[in-house]
Formats: C-alpha cells, structure tokens, sequence
C-alpha cells in the first residue's frame, strides 16, 4: 500500500514510524514532514518515507498531490486539517482517508458543541455556560467564585484554556479572549467550566463510526514547569499506563463516556472514523469529562503507538472500513514515558536555529526512540524549528524503568535554551 501521512508533530513522526514498520507498507509520503521522519525507512523494502513540502492546512496542495500520487489511504495527524474538512475534501474525490469529517472533527474544534453535546446525552461533565458578552460571562464565573476553566470555543494550538483559581483572574481571562480577541475568531465565544478537583487522565478511543476500542489510560503533563505550573501547552510529557484506574474501572469509565457518546452521535448522524480523546478528571462524585479531541494527543500518540503491538496500517483500515469490531487491540506489557524536550521561551514563543547535539548517541540506546517535533536541517544540523522540539519516548517492563530510561536519553541531548519537566509520571510513582 501507498500511505501519505499529514503534519509534521511529535505525533506524526510516531505515526509514520509505526506504519513503516507494516508489511503492507510500499511507499510513504509526509506532508510535510520534518527532518526526523525524513530518516524513517520502511520494513517490507527499506525504501526512504519521502518528506513532501505541502503545508497541512493547505487542503488544495494536498489534494492535488493526492490525486496525482494516488496513495491507497492517508493518514491525518493535526487537528486544524480535519477541522477545515481534508476529510471531506478527500473524500468527494474518491480517496481514501482516515480522520472524521469536518461535522464529526466539531468536538474539538468547537468547545461549544462539544459541552452542549455532553449535556444532552448525559456524558457525566462540568457545569459549564456559553458566552459571547463579558459581563454575562463574569457574572457566571463570579457564581463559581471563580474557580473555573475559561476555554475559547475553537482551536488555539493547545493553549486556548485558563485555568483559574479566583474572580480576579477569570475576569482577565474573560477580557483577554472576548475583549482583547486573545485568540482571534476563536476566542469570539467562550465556554466557561465549573473547576474540577482530581486526577486528571487522558483516555483514547478508536472509532469507525459505530464501534469504539478504548486504549490504555495515560496521563499528559499540560503545564510548562514542575508541580503543573505555569501556562498550558500542547503537552510536556506522557506516560501509560496510568495506576489511577484498574482495568474493571477503566472498562467502567468507557461505559459513562463512550457509550452515550455513541449514542448520540447515532442520533445526530454524525459519522465519527478516527481517534476520540477525551480528557477526564477523576473527581469525588465520579469521573468527568473536560473536553473532546478528534485526534491523538501528541505526546500519547509517542507512548500509544510504541506499545502498540496490532499492524498500524490494519487497524486504520479498519476504522475507515466499519470494520473495527473484527479486531482486537494489542498492548506490549509494561510501561512507556515521552519527555518533551522544548526551546527556550516555550510557551510563549520560540527559539529557532538552535544546534542539536545528541541524537544519534541517545537513539542508540535500548528501547528508546527520538520522535521529531519541531526541528529543522540546516547545513547538515539538526536545528530547533519550533515550540516543543523532541519527544525523548522510552519504554520498559515497568513505569520507573521507562522514566529513567526516557530521562537516560534526554540527558545525552542538548541545544541552547532546552527546557523540559523532569517530573513526568512522578504522579504515579509517588
């Protein structure tokens, strides 16, 4: 098979080294790739993943390609894609495709949907209310004393939530997004969450539009610094499986969640093939969903796919084809931990054109892989190319063997201005 992979992520580079390793793999593309996919080779004939310079959200470029190259399925990584309809684009042109459709992508891109959707199919969530006008929105934060998540409706690269603690800083947030346009279009309707107090955890569930396999439990560090300080980003680490569920209470949880959730998506005649990651806080009166994404998260795509032990190609196949049902989801025992290594002045910007040493000295070591992120190659070196960089993943018979791997690794890898947390899965050594 022909495969093209879309994005350039952490997560792509874990999806296009774990379709590589398919026998049914003949030829790959990335679009548009990144140095480190650019390394990749496939198994069945050691053939080079091509890296394609189209942009992911250019969907006339990518179609183009598409229909000259004619892969037999490809393969959508970001969520901006989906959320401006590459699916449907992909489709209407007789390709096949794996992601949902713009309608069915709706539950991450648009906050607003996703909290009324919940609401009315009974899948356990916050208390939660939908503004545009300010004062109406500081009203409702200051009947929640402020304790509350201040969420732009659409996409914002990850960092579109405020997680407040007080009247005060739910009223900046407010401002910042609906007076100060923060997030620009994004921004211009917020939903505004009641606080959930617990452990947060990230579940993933592959779906085909009537059956839904759930993955293990992970749990994602969103903060930049330790102790879950500082701003939100994309992801600093991950690691699964989380101690917080035992499987008869995962099992348990997906039965909350999924369960309505497919239903519901019957009714509303949404057809969602793809990956649906809900985030969950684990509270007192039961779990709760905090949001919906219509793809991998980054760094759990690095631990998901590295202890995935089912052919990649085949268990995508049968996610577009409706076909899930037919197939049993495999997990390597033990445990996996990505540390993301990220450039100096991370979230708020980044520092480009930094030299990486290190990689091919920490990519020899056991059971470890260096999945690119935002890099660059510049005149023969490997170059920092964005916010967060590298995605350090390690895996092992157990969780602190897999974490002091990861952090073996990371500490053979430099650049100027890294930044990274070296608290990842501390939660559940503790």
């Amino acid at each position: 098979m022909k495969l093209l992979v879309i994005g350039s992520g952490g997560r792509e580079h874990a999806l296009v080294w774990k379709l590589a390793q398919s026998q049914h793999a003949t030829k790959m593309w990335c679009a548009p790739g990144n140095p480190g996919i650019a390394l990749e080779r496939l198994a069945k004939n050691q053939s080079a993943v091509e890296c394609v310079h189209i942009g992911a959200e250019n969907l006339p470029g990518l179609l183009a390609f598409a229909l000259e190259n004619k892969p037999d399925l490809t393969v959508v990584g970001p969520d901006n894609p989906l959320a401006l309809g590459i699916v449907d684009s992909f489709q209407e042109n007789g390709l096949r495709i794996w992601g949902p459709n713009k309608r069915a992508a709706q539950f991450e891109y648009s906050k607003v949907f996703s909290q009324e959707f919940m609401e009315k199919y009974g899948i356990p969530t916050a208390r939660a209310g939908t503004f545009s006008d300010p004062m109406l929105a500081k009203e409702f934060a200051a009947s929640l004393e402020g304790r509350c998540a201040v969420k732009a409706d659409g996409l914002a690269l990850g960092k579109g939530v405020v997680v407040c603690t007080n009247v005060a800083a739910a009223d900046a947030a407010i401002d910042d997004m609906l007076l100060n346009k923060a997030f620009g279009a994004a921004g211009a309707t917020i939903v505004i969450q009641e606080f959930l107090e617990g452990m947060e955890i990230s579940l993933h569930a592959l779906c085909d539009g009537k059956t839904a396999k759930l993955f293990p439990t992970s749990q994602d560090h969103k903060r930049i610094f330790e102790d879950d300080q500082g701003p939100n980003t994309g992801g600093m680490g991950a690691y699964s499986p989380t101690p917080f569920l035992n499987e008869t209470e995962l099992a348990e949880v997906g039965r909350q969640v999924l369960y309505p959730w497919l239903k519901g998506c019957a009714a509303e005649g949404i057809d969602f093939r793809g990956i649906l990651y809900p985030g969950i806080m684990l509270t007192k009166s039961g779990p709760k969903v905090i949001e919906f994404n219509a793809r991998f998260g980054d760094p759990e795509a690095q631990i998901y796919l590295t202890r995935l032990e089912n052919d990649l190609v085949e268990v995508l196949n049968a996610s577009v084809d409706g076909t899930l049902d037919q197939v049993d989801l495999r997990w390597k025992p033990g445990a996996a931990v990505c540390v993301v290594m990220a450039s100096g002045g991370y979230p708020a910007s980044s520092t480009k054109g930094k030299v990486i040493s290190g990689l091919e000295e920490s990519a020899r070591l056991p059971n470890t892989k260096i999945f690119h992120a935002g890099t660059a190659s510049v005149d023969g070196n490997i170059v920092t190319n964005g916010g967060r960089v590298l995605g350090v993943t390690s895996w092992a018979e157990d969780l602190a063997k897999a974490r002091d791997a990861a952090y073996a690794a990371v500490a053979k890898i430099e650049f100027d201005g890294a930044q990274f947390r070296r608290d990842i899965a501390a939660k559940a050594l503790a």
